[in-house]
């Protein structure tokens, strides 16, 4: 291994990283043909010079650093050019009005079918038990104007979505930047060095802040409690926003449904129900299509829905009682709590629904960008929202007994049927969201090795983020066929509905007041002003819909209880996986008397031995070796790694170097996803890998040749090739060697490529206590057996696949 492309020095300064982007730049744009290639290092002697005496002025102190295999140190580093590049990404400057104008109409009917369609069973699931004074009413207007004011519009419009995660929103956004600024990530592969491939890069604004954010973030990494306590908030936002994939399509679909008996006693309870879960059967047998193929009528026509409940608002607020617009004084609020007392409290899981799907607007913030959601919620969204509420209320006023169907009926007898059709094609958009939503962020933990192994399928060549799970497809449906069936009414699912609303909320704000003071250094006051105002709000509502758990509350506690414990166990094993690898790795010298070793049979090909070990060659390569003595002339030991970053740029994502003795062909290749990346392009695998591996000898031959062309740098303090004496290989015989292994590599590549991979059986060691044996021995592996495997999550071709069988004792 070259001394350029087996070790790397750590420098101090950020002079290295430009010198090499330079070189890196001009190889890039010199790979079309050789002529350009010539021009290309005529036009960089020009300046080789002015590089060579950086390097030589900082060679003398380069002894003083450690010197560390390169990939533990580089394979954190990526470029700077890893941003979502997908329409209107919220990181990019200069984007013209009319691109944020479409972006805005688009995000009207991905992001609002949820809070949309609230106004369906809201008032109805407040008074659950009928209204007792008629000023209940105004105080309950009250509570939903001042909710969905300070929730949606001032928490999440204008603070939360500047928490972006260069671009992306939701809880693994937050997680993930924590993680970067902070050493609190328990997955394995990640290193100190990942840190830098972030783009924030947020300067303090004051000292004190600062002190405040390093002691803080030193009490965090020097906290197991704490990094365990993140992990497992992460689950469990994850899980509740799961739980919402499930419930958001029954009471969507079941509220809007509902409205037909308004028209025909034909239809009971129970034929509304099966009406009900025949049209959630369809929508989940049409998720395999995507949404990208039916996602252009989306937006028009939630909007009309707005336009729709707007209308038909402002018309029973003049009809009925235009006085209701003193339902902005906050007294109201005052009088109904202490007119109610208790039940007033209870009420407020009702009152809650009315923000439902708000998480949506950060979760989905990566297919548009941060204005053109405030200009959408501001400009559409909020004010048609507002205008149907201060209707409903309107109309409630002098219509006390109808609480129970407010909705249908306070629209005009001859709007019913359109507005009929409009609400079931919107609870079907409503419920559309949420799924694709649950597949978005099921693939986000399984990146980050929180969820076992599953199919993810990219729906859309032109939305990076539309994907479909079949597995979580399937399960959700039943799910859904299940709680529709057993629960019949909206009362009892909003009441489930709410526990997972909130709890998502809470989360995001404990994860918010941690970025402001870790990341954002805001001012202690600020965040106080913070917790007190937006904390004690969502903490009051959370108290609420909790008192309701044994009414259909205990639901999505129970589904989160569920995947939190299916995401620890798999998580867990994850973890102990790696840590063994990581400690039975096979030291250099060890690789360099295997591949030396003279029984050995070097057949023509190329082996990828696939293991997620970032730091050295795998247990599985001696175990290969003991049974099959055998190697193919190329042999490439993949890894496959994580980085807490939304996506990865296709030019970073393979990262080669070589193993010692370099005449064996013996590499190693860090594969880089982010969190967001879909893994099965449809461009294969291996032939990327390949490509790119190719592409790392001939920038390694070029760059040779740039030194010949230059002198030779030993002379000079350069960078040079040690011989397995210990002395330096001339520059020419290096140039010599690139070439023949970019000969070797294509052969091999032509003679086929085999895939190898350990069929892991992980069991307790001895001696474990009885809940490691239940975890690891029943829990885990009964998950493995009836889960895809990682051949397919990366579509291995079958007929090249050999599996070597392991016993991990962990």
């Amino acid at each position: 291994m070259s001394g350029r492309s087996s070790d790397v020095v750590i420098v101090l300064d950020d002079e290295h990283d430009q010198s090499h982007n330079r070189v890196h730049d001009e190889h890039e744009s010199i790979t079309g043909s050789h002529t350009d290639q010539q021009l290309m290092m005529t036009n960089h002697n020009n300046n080789y010079d002015d590089e060579l005496r950086k390097k030589n002025k900082r060679s003398n102190s380069w002894h003083k650093l450690g010197r560390s295999d390169s990939l533990e140190v580089e394979s954190g580093k990526v470029g700077n050019n890893h941003h979502h590049h997908g329409h209107g990404h919220a990181g990019s400057k200069a984007v013209d009005w009319s691109t944020i104008l479409r972006l805005a109409f688009q995000s009207i009917g991905v992001i609002y079918g949820d809070i949309g369609t609230s106004p369906l069973y809201v008032y109805a699931s407040t008074f659950t038990d009928g209204i007792k004074h008629n000023d209940d009413i105004l105080g309950v207007l009250s509570l939903i104007l001042y909710t969905i004011t300070l929730i949606p519009v001032i928490k999440y419009i204008f603070i939360v979505l500047r928490a972006t995660d260069n671009g992306e929103g939701g809880t693994f956004a937050l997680y993930s930047l924590i993680c970067r600024y902070a050493k609190v990530g328990l997955i394995p592969s990640q290193q100190a060095e990942d840190r830098d491939v972030s783009n924030y890069q947020l300067e303090s604004p004051n000292d004190g802040g600062a002190r405040r954010a390093s002691n803080l973030k030193s009490k965090l990494e020097n906290s197991l409690f704490s990094k365990y306590f993140l992990l497992f908030a992460t689950m469990l936002g994850t899980s509740m926003v799961i739980g919402d994939g499930v419930l958001t399509p029954c009471i969507s679909v079941l509220s809007a449904v509902g409205g037909i008996k308004e028209a025909t006693s034909f239809m009971t309870e129970d034929r509304i129900v099966w009406v009900s879960i025949a049209i959630l059967i369809c929508l989940f047998l049409v998720q395999r299509f995507g949404t990208d193929k039916v996602g252009y009528c989306f937006a028009p026509l939630i909007c009309i829905w707005f336009a729709f409940i707007a209308g038909v608002g402002l018309y029973n607020f003049i009809k009925y009682d235009p006085k209701v617009i003193k339902a902005l004084n906050p007294k109201y609020i005052i009088d109904y709590f202490q007119r109610n007392k208790k039940q007033a409290w209870v009420s407020l899981g009702g009152v809650v629904l009315a923000v439902t799907g708000t998480e949506a607007l950060f979760a989905d913030v990566g297919h548009f960008n941060v204005l053109s959601i405030q200009i959408s919620m501001c400009a559409v969204t909020y004010p048609s929202l507002v205008l149907a509420y201060i209707g409903q209320a309107s109309y409630l006023r002098q219509h006390n007994d109808q609480v129970a169907n407010t909705f249908y009926e306070s629209i005009p007898g001859s709007f019913y049927w359109p507005m009929f059709v409009v609400a079931v094609c919107a609870a079907i958009i409503a419920s559309q969201a949420m799924i694709s939503g649950t597949f978005s962020i099921i693939q986000q933990s399984l990146s980050l090795g929180c969820f076992p192994r599953v199919k993810v399928i990219h729906t859309s060549a032109k939305y990076a983020g539309q994907v479909y799970i079949p597995e979580v497809n399937y399960l959700l449906m039943l799910a859904c066929v299940a709680v529709t069936a057993g629960f019949k009414t909206t009362a009892k699912i909003g009441n489930a509905y709410g526990i997972a609303v909130v709890f998502v909320m809470t989360l995001t704000s404990s994860f918010l007041v941690l970025i402001m003071i870790v990341i954002w250094k805001t001012h202690i006051l600020l965040v106080i002003s913070f917790v007190l105002l937006i904390g004690s709000v969502e903490l009051l509502y959370l108290s609420s819909v909790l008192y309701k758990f044994d009414q259909g509350g205990y639901l999505p506690l129970a589904f989160a209880a569920v995947l939190v414990t299916i995401m620890y166990v798999w998580n867990y094993v994850y973890r102990m996986k790696y840590n063994y690898e990581l400690n039975h790795k096979i030291s250099p010298d060890k690789v360099k008397e295997i591949t030396e070793n003279t029984k050995l049979c070097r057949m023509p090909g190329l082996a990828m031995f696939y293991s997620e070990l970032v730091h050295g060659i795998p247990p599985i390569f001696e175990h290969y070796v003991a049974n099959v003595p055998a190697l193919h002339s190329v042999l490439v030991f993949v890894s496959i790694k994580s980085l807490p970053i939304s996506k990865v740029a296709a030019e970073d994502r393979f990262l080669f170097r070589r193993v010692k003795p370099c005449e064996f062909n013996v590499f190693r290749c860090v594969v880089r996803y982010g969190y967001t990346d879909v893994r099965n392009q449809h461009e294969s695998f291996e032939r990327m890998l390949v490509d790119s591996l190719k592409g790392f000898i001939a920038e390694d031959l070029w760059l040779s040749e740039i030194d010949s062309k230059n002198g030779n740098l030993i002379e000079n303090g350069g960078d040079h090739e040690d011989n397995a004496d210990g002395h330096h290989k001339p520059i020419i015989e290096r140039q010599y060697e690139d070439k023949e292994e970019l000969e070797v590599v294509e052969q091999a590549w032509r003679a086929g490529v085999v895939h190898l991979m350990g069929e892991n059986e992980v069991v307790a060691r001895k001696g474990s206590g009885l809940a490691k044996k239940i975890l690891i021995n029943y829990a885990f592996n009964f998950l493995r057996r009836n889960l895809r495997q990682s051949e397919k999550v990366f579509e291995i071709p079958h007929k090249r696949l050999l599996k070597v069988g392991m016993t991990y004792e962990l």
